[in-house]
């Protein structure tokens, strides 16, 4: 579903959402800022960049909160009604930039981190920024702004940020990228993880093999028995993923280790997979298995989506945009925290592009100034005009 402005993506033409090259030069600057996750010195660097562009564009200081050295920036409204959430930190290591460079070319900007999801944050100050314009600072007093840092590796620092936060507002607006055609996500697969761990006991594979305890043939019994706890027809995926054993090619190994991806559409079925992986036993006599981890995000289920996506469904008939599309997708994200408080969430609204975590990372420009207007018109709805988020 392309989206077909007119050639000219002067503020006119987009309602006034915001000066285009304005927020591409934000853009470009947090894309050249590198935060990958486990980096948390460039996390911090990155966090105070964007306190900085939020200074800039809304002249408010947000918080800098650091739990465990992990930075988050946080803009709380006094009296807020929505909660505009998103995440800085990204999957690229340091470097990146000099073999995928920001680039602004044929209708896109590219570049690690771009579509997943800096520019969703830029759109979202730039949304702010035209409604303080419009109403005045008693605006930003409805909304609270938090990006965090360390939603790529499951928001183990900001959990209780984003609920605490969620828990004060009425509704829930993600900035992560949209779906295919600009699509909005209005439903998530849950996440658990696991690492499993084999212990067994090593010995001289050639001298002596029955002394030892293979870790190794447990793990590989333990993987295929884990493995079949998917349930097609009930949209659930478990997936063992990386797995490490054994320390020489001439030892019987002691001790191998395995993770677990699972993803699921109710809690019912996280939790009968959770019992299931935590009730199996080695296949191998004198070996141990200790499981770590667990349910990380619960579903984001469709019915904490459906009032604001009829709500957004209408604004976007009304901005003459094209009808908006709906989907429910296998990735999580911090609205799935949100949506399992019960209050209602509405994702996608960010970047629409393509490639996410891959060298193909982009956002089309066309769409950066349309999504814009959509995302003020929401949150003034919503935040300014008293209408409550429909659950």
């Amino acid at each position: 579903m392309p989206f077909a402005p007119t050639s000219d993506l002067s503020d006119a033409d987009h309602g006034g959402a915001g000066n285009l090259q304005l927020m591409l030069a934000d853009l470009a600057r947090l894309v050249r800022t590198e935060s990958p996750s486990s980096d948390l010195e460039a996390v911090r660097r990155s966090a105070r960049i964007m306190a900085d562009l939020v200074h800039e564009r809304l002249s408010r200081r947000p918080e800098i909160v650091d739990v465990d050295g992990v930075h988050h920036v946080l803009l709380r409204g006094a009296d807020p009604r929505v909660l505009i959430l998103g995440h800085h930190d990204t999957v690229w290591p340091i470097g990146t930039l000099d073999v995928l460079p920001y680039l602004e070319a044929d209708g896109v900007v590219r570049g690690p981190g771009c579509f997943d999801m800096k520019l969703g944050v830029v759109q979202a100050v730039h949304a702010l920024a035209r409604l303080v314009e419009r109403h005045g600072s008693r605006a930003l007093d409805r909304v609270t702004l938090l990006v965090t840092g360390d939603e790529e590796v499951g928001s183990t620092t900001s959990r209780a940020i984003i609920e605490a936060e969620a828990a004060r507002c009425s509704a829930a607006l993600m900035l992560e990228a949209a779906g295919p055609g600009g699509s909005l996500k209005t439903a998530r697969k849950g996440v658990s993880r696991y690492d499993v761990a084999v212990v067994g006991r090593a010995a001289h594979s050639g001298l002596e093999p029955e002394k030892g305890i293979n870790a190794t043939i447990a793990a590989a019994e333990a993987v295929l028995a884990i493995a079949v706890l998917g349930d097609a027809a009930a949209g659930t995926t478990v997936t063992p993923t990386a797995l490490t054993s054994g320390t020489s090619p001439n030892t019987v190994p002691a001790s191998a280790t395995f993770a677990v991806d699972v993803r699921a559409t109710t809690v019912d079925e996280q939790r009968r997979v959770d019992a299931a992986i935590r009730g199996v036993r080695p296949a191998v006599d004198g070996a141990r298995i200790d499981v770590r981890g667990g349910i990380n995000r619960p579903p984001m289920e469709r019915v904490a989506a459906e009032g604001l996506f009829r709500r957004a469904e209408r604004i976007a008939h009304d901005l003459g945009h094209p009808p908006l599309v709906s989907v429910s997708v296998g990735g999580a994200s911090d609205g799935n925290f949100t949506a399992g408080m019960g209050v209602p969430t509405l994702d996608g609204l960010g970047a629409v592009g393509g490639g996410a975590h891959a060298d193909d990372e982009h956002a089309e420009i066309a769409w950066i100034l349309p999504r814009t207007d959509l995302l003020e018109a929401l949150v003034e709805e919503i935040a300014l005009e008293g209408s409550t988020a429909e659950r």
